[in-house]
């Protein structure tokens, strides 16, 4: 029962809507169901099977709101959530930041699900994992990896007569890759919303190719280089920038789009010409849903133009309090590319440094969004167009600001944990020390 249909969610909750003796009355309805397989030293540890469902309710009188959930679906139980919601709400303290519910909305479909991935089986699971650990065995490493598939369903409903409903799937992969005198590590991780896309074969062998390739790194002097980030190390800086670009923090003077004094910095130039980032719902390759969770349409976006900041988001509460349009952030950013590959970017540079991916991300400076992290599973000496040597880990000390001002060329994106991401050429990029992790 956990996967519901949008007909079946909308039975529920309108039968929920109808108990409700609130001024305002809002429902939730979600619901999961999947299986994992995690794998170590080439061998299955464990293997789960998870299926979810739960109800909320938001009951309001004035500007008090109480809020209770439940997991049982009988009359019975369905009015007992209700009349919980409706006792808190009258204990609850007035919220400040209470906006009024909405009334109907239009939405787009959308295009996160996938029939195949929603058929995936225990067998299925266990033969994309089969190839991962055939990858390792045949190589002499060891390998410890994680593959999860769920289907899943969000639908609410208020008594305004907002309805929205969204299905999707998903299938993610990772696996780290080590050789046996632990001086060699390579890493990859995946995710698609369509199972046809996930080759778990394929992205082994690419880590354990770093994982050889990566033993007796030489320590080389920290300093700043010219780096070739692989989309996984874009991504794992840049999605700390992406939750910057909210007008509320920006206005508040709590992110680095805000200007000393006051006022943000929408508009201005903060990246080089070349950088354009936009979110789209509908984009193919990185589907979401179309509605936000205060129920509004999530359209394409604009946020950044040839450098130049165009839109922040704004709550509804936000947007009322500065007397704009509310505009809601869709999670699927896209930064624009090249059509470079990896291999290319790497031919292109004289002298520099290919990182696979970081970790261990810290904010040092929240207003200029200087962070400081590590690299790790492959750090390799670039020279002449040639990977010539793999090198010791380094610790960096940098600002994705900087580093988007500091972009020489773009590849073609790839979908990655932060959105769609192309790998980047990037000069001067700070390194401060070395790192004797592998």
């Amino acid at each position: 029962m956990a996967i519901l249909s949008k007909e079946e969610a909308q039975a529920i909750l309108k039968k929920v809507v109808g108990f409700s003796k609130a001024e305002f009355c809002e429902v939730s309805l979600r619901g999961s169901d999947g299986g994992n397989i995690r794998y170590a030293r080439n061998a299955v540890s464990t293997a789960g099977q998870i299926s979810t469902m739960s109800l909320g309710v938001s009951s309001t009188y004035g500007k008090k709101t109480g809020s209770a959930t439940i997991n049982e679906f009988d009359d019975a139980s369905l009015e007992k959530v209700v009349r919980r919601a409706e006792e808190l709400a009258m204990l609850a303290p007035e919220n400040p930041e209470f906006m009024p519910l909405l009334g109907p909305q239009t939405f787009a479909e959308s295009k996160t699900f996938n029939e195949n991935t929603a058929a995936m089986t225990p067998d299925t699971r266990a033969e994309m994992v089969g190839k991962s650990l055939s990858v390792s065995k045949a190589a002499g490493l060891d390998a410890a990896g994680f593959l999860e598939n769920s289907t899943s369903f969000n639908a609410v409903m208020n008594s305004k007569g907002l309805f929205a409903y969204n299905k999707g799937t998903n299938v993610s992969f990772s696996v780290t890759v080590r050789n046996k005198q632990g001086t060699g590590s390579g890493y990859v991780e995946q995710d698609f919303n369509d199972l046809s896309k996930m080759d778990t074969l394929a992205l082994s062998k690419i880590a354990a190719s770093k994982a050889n390739g990566s033993a007796g790194a030489k320590a080389i002097e920290p300093g700043k280089y010219t780096v070739i980030l692989e989309p996984l190390a874009a991504s794992d800086i840049l999605g700390n920038m992406f939750r910057g670009f909210d007008a509320r923090s920006a206005d508040e003077g709590r992110s680095f789009m805000s200007k000393k004094g006051g006022g943000t910095r929408l508009g201005e130039q903060l990246f080089s010409d070349n950088v354009n980032i936009y979110s789209d719902p509908l984009n193919p390759e990185i589907p979401s849903s179309t509605w936000s969770g205060d129920g509004l349409p999530v359209k394409r976006t604009q946020w950044v133009e040839k450098g130049v900041v165009k839109n922040l988001s704004y709550s509804r509460y936000w947007a009322a309090q500065k007397n704009v349009e509310p505009l809601p952030f869709s999670r699927g950013v896209i930064i624009e590319g090249g059509n470079q590959s990896l291999a290319e970017l790497i031919k292109s540079t004289e002298k520099g440094i290919l990182v696979t991916r970081f970790w261990y991300i810290r904010s040092v400076d929240p207003q200029t969004l200087l962070l400081t992290g590590l690299t790790r599973d492959g750090t390799f000496y670039i020279e002449n167009g040639e990977i010539k040597f793999p090198i010791k880990n380094f610790r960096f000390n940098e600002s994705p600001v900087i580093m988007l001002n500091n972009v020489e060329a773009m590849g073609k994106p790839v979908r990655t944990a932060s959105g769609l991401i192309p790998p980047m050429k990037i000069r001067d990029f700070t390194f401060t020390s070395l790192s004797d992790a592998i």
